[in-house]
């Protein structure tokens, strides 16, 4: 059994889009979605610097895109699909919920909304490593702090206004060893969120929608769900609650899913996976080269 994920924010690195306009037709579809959106994914996937990639509302749309062009060019169909984060659009799209073009619409009205939010009031997010979540929980709520990515793997990502983000740096939880602040620029998937989310219920309204052809994975909660306008309301309200990656994963596992590809830019989600869900083969797409190992992989797992 093979699941099929896709990154959030933060995946993005200054040119990772390169090589994947080389494929054949990769260019083309680039453009059209870039005219659809009103944003230059060309440009800010191959020139931009890491501040400009930043931008909230240029790295979402930029994920999306780069998640579809390498599924695509997987041309297979996994056995379940699920997205952290931002990523849960792509995986709506893996599943066949949405079209790709739509995918692209709805997230740029999603990146505009959040960092729209963002601007209101300075905020950020930190990733904890290591420590205990029964214990790293309740410490972040005393510092005013939502765990706004319960990933598993060891790994919480906290996310508050910079001055608790700051506090969090000088008290950390016990167990915790070290807070990484991330290349984000708002309070994602916290009440910093809340005017965002009506922004995409407006654009929700107007989709076009189908029910999942694969099992499709929500990071709610980690259940699955069947029901393609179900998954559309968890898509608009995820952008003001918190991820449960833990949750996905063990829902993998109940699955008995053997296998886990990521769709570039791929690697976050494979180093959590490594760490929580031992024997499970894993491969991140980083650039066209990873394509031949990838469908081995698939050969190998996707018939369960």
């Amino acid at each position: 059994m093979l699941v099929l994920v896709a990154p959030g924010q933060g995946a993005q690195t200054p040119g990772f889009l390169t090589p994947w306009l080389e494929l054949p037709g990769a260019a083309d579809r680039i453009a059209a979605w870039s005219d659809a959106i009103e944003l230059d994914l060309a440009h800010y996937g191959t020139k931009a610097d890491a501040e400009e990639i930043r931008d909230t509302a240029v790295a979402q749309p930029l994920l999306v895109a780069a998640g579809l062009l390498s599924a695509s060019a997987l041309d297979a169909s996994p056995g379940v699909v699920a997205g952290h984060s931002v990523g849960e659009i792509t995986a709506a799209a893996f599943a066949g919920v949405i079209k790709d073009e739509a995918a692209l619409r709805f997230v740029r009205t999603r990146g505009l909304g959040m960092a729209e939010a963002a601007a209101v009031t300075e905020t950020g997010m930190a990733a904890l490593l290591g420590g205990d979540p029964e214990v790293t929980v309740p410490h972040l709520e005393k510092l005013g702090l939502t765990p706004a990515n319960v990933n598993g793997g060891g790994q919480i990502v906290a996310a508050g206004t910079a001055d608790q983000i700051a506090a969090l740096t000088g008290d950390m939880p016990e167990g915790v060893r070290r807070v990484v602040p991330l290349k984000v620029a708002g309070a994602f998937h916290t009440h910093h969120m809340a005017p965002a989310v009506e922004k995409l219920r407006a654009a929700a309204a107007g989709l076009t929608v189908a029910d999942p052809k694969v099992t499709y994975v929500s990071n709610a909660d980690g259940k699955t769900v069947a029901d393609g306008a179900e998954v559309i309301s968890r898509l608009v309200g995820q952008v003001a609650n918190p991820v449960r990656w833990d949750l996905c994963m063990e829902t993998f596992a109940e699955l008995g899913v053997t296998a886990l590809i990521e769709a570039a830019p791929g690697g976050t989600l494979v180093g959590l996976a490594k760490r929580a869900l031992p024997g499970v083969k894993t491969l991140a797409l980083k650039t066209p080269d990873d394509l031949d190992a990838a469908r081995a992989l698939i050969s190998e797992h996707a018939g369960a």
